[in-house]
């Protein structure tokens, strides 16, 4: 068999789950988004392109419109992409493979993944994911705060907060439901919620939450232990939250409870400049990941950013 004749396309009921899940496992660059359960809980419908044997993968999450399919990226699903990381020739077949069945892709490829210069696929400038190493003590990791940061976090000891390292998921839904981070609907809080109740139930699930000296939630997230991440998912404030610098006192007594662990904690970055500062500030370092976009619609419907 040919290199290029070991790449299969697979509809989502060929696939198996267990090799599946085993090469997403197994991968150097693995990320608890490209579980089998996770995209059933997020993209719903999904294909892949499988090399081998289940030696290389992709998932392919689809959308329907205007009767065209297309491969978006699914909410809650910050890198997605090749796994493990693919030889340069291996990466070229999956990318040309996906050129050429889709004539629409927008989706977001994981920091192993490269953009190799084939057909019109055109590079965008990468995306910042931001990543904060916990592995020393905690007096070392609070020497790399920046002043703002250690200033909130004096802030918030005057407001006599308290820090609850698990709070349930009937309090984090209802009061994400209320402070609702940007690009969330209350209709994908059903979705996140069966992911938080999976990672509660598997044991890899974390929602510390703040309280006010009233006793009011008033910060809270949730985190996902993943192959060494722990990755910060959904972070919620309120009004008495954002005056008293809640998730920064919050961050820093997560941080001081994990510090010492062969860990690292994941924002999931942000470009918007003020959420990086805010990342930044706790000493996290900047990890590059690259989005994958094809527009080969038809001319009346290429205008469309989001189709």
């Amino acid at each position: 068999m040919s290199i290029s004749n070991a790449l299969k396309y697979l509809k989502h009921e060929e696939l198996d789950y267990t090799l599946w899940d085993r090469c997403i496992s197994d991968a150097g660059n693995s990320r608890v988004y490209a579980l089998s359960w996770y995209l059933d809980r997020t993209a719903v419908y999904w294909d892949a392109l499988v090399w081998g044997d289940y030696e290389y993968i992709m998932p392919v999450t689809l959308r329907r419109k205007f009767g065209i399919k297309y491969i978006y990226q699914p909410l809650f699903c910050q890198q997605l992409g090749i796994f493990p990381e693919p030889v340069p020739e291996i990466a070229g077949l999956f990318y040309s493979e996906i050129f050429r069945r889709f004539r629409f892709v927008n989706i977001l490829l994981n920091s192993a993944n490269h953009i190799p210069d084939i057909y019109g696929i055109k590079k965008f400038l990468p995306r910042d994911n931001f990543l904060l190493n916990l592995t020393t003590e905690y007096t070392s990791i609070r020497d790399g705060y920046s002043k703002n940061t250690l200033r909130n976090i004096k802030s918030a000891e005057r407001s006599r907060l308290n820090y609850v390292p698990g709070i349930s998921i009937k309090e984090y839904i209802e009061f994400l439901g209320k402070n609702l981070p940007v690009g969330v609907t209350k209709n994908d809080l059903s979705k996140f919620r069966s992911i938080v109740a999976y990672c509660l139930h598997k044991g890899i699930g974390e929602m510390p939450g703040i309280y006010t000296s009233e006793n009011r939630l008033c910060a809270a997230v949730f985190l996902c232990r993943w192959k060494g991440r722990l990755i910060y998912l959904n972070p919620a404030s309120n009004v008495d939250g954002r005056k008293s610098s809640a998730m920064f006192f919050l961050l820093d007594n997560f941080i001081s409870a994990n510090a010492g662990q062969e860990i690292v904690l994941d924002f999931e970055g942000s470009m918007v400049p003020g959420v990086a500062r805010f990342y930044q500030g706790f000493g996290a370092k900047a990890e590059c990941y690259y989005p994958l976009k094809i527009n080969r619609l038809p001319i009346p419907l290429r205008w469309i950013k989001k189709i």
